[in-house]
């Protein structure tokens, strides 16, 4: 049985991510501030980890290595930029940089950026001496067009370079690096802002879809020549096979439309 992590899987993508991959016959461990409460399959391992804390952070990767040994799939999908969207009633989310509160700054690149850094460190160790392995970092558009707002746009950015980097690095070790971008998910925060009318949904995925892309991707028999690429989740699915919860098959974004 593969073995996965995924961080940031207490809600959102991550959750749905983690739903995928268990269904898909991985041993998922899942980690979160909540994770203990999440809404979560009992096959789950939860693990709860504040990303924001090393040393959590490395305690995952032991739990991980003492009770599964090999680690075949981490997906970086801790992050933060969605949570208060608005607040007190006001969608602060769009507004200009200079208007933006400080902590969305951290809960984008502290919680997001750096963490996927760390936890990919930890990861890489295992699967450089394995020979084999996938990290998928879960990025967006906003790496290559002003979307929402300025910290939006350098936190995805940067996780882009974060993913063409450390592709050149392990692609010698056999190890394959992506960045993933899902389309308009339907997420606990993205449902509020829809209701509020600051969001359509017509054009929108499950939690669940991005987690039977990858689950579909990792048993990619031309996965390493992947490595190093930004990869847009509803584009990929048709070539791997996968549909969405419904059946159905979401548009693709793209840099003209998203």
């Amino acid at each position: 049985m593969p073995t996965a992590l995924v961080t940031g899987a207490s809600r959102g993508v991550g959750r749905g991510i983690a739903i995928s991959l268990a269904e898909a016959g991985f041993r998922v461990f899942a980690t979160g501030r909540t994770i203990a409460t999440a809404d979560l399959p009992a096959v789950v391992t939860r693990v709860p980890c504040d990303h924001l804390r090393d040393e959590e952070t490395a305690a995952v990767f032991a739990r991980i290595a003492g009770d599964a040994g090999p680690l075949d799939v981490l997906v970086n999908s801790a992050w933060g930029g969605y949570e208060r969207m608005a607040e007190d009633g006001v969608f602060t989310w769009t507004r200009p940089f200079w208007e933006q509160p400080a902590h969305r700054w951290s809960s984008m690149m502290d919680a997001g950026v750096r963490a996927a850094f760390v936890a990919a460190s930890h990861a890489a160790r295992i699967m450089v001496a394995q020979r084999r392995g996938l990290i998928v970092n879960i990025s967006f558009w906003a790496a290559q067009k002003h979307i929402g707002n300025v910290i939006y746009g350098v936190s995805k950015a940067a996780t882009d370079k974060l993913t063409a980097d450390m592709a050149y690095e392990l692609r010698p070790h056999g190890v394959t690096v992506v960045s993933l971008y899902p389309g308009l998910v339907r997420t606990e925060p993205v449902l509020e802002a829809a209701a509020g009318g600051w969001l359509d949904l017509t054009n929108s995925e499950s939690p669940q879809f991005s987690g039977r892309v990858i689950a579909a991707l990792a048993q990619d028999r031309g996965l390493l020549t992947r490595s190093g690429q930004f990869l847009v989740a509803a584009a990929i699915a048709p070539e791997l096979g996968v549909t969405d919860v419904d059946g159905g098959r979401p548009k693709p974004l793209t840099l003209e439309t998203v």
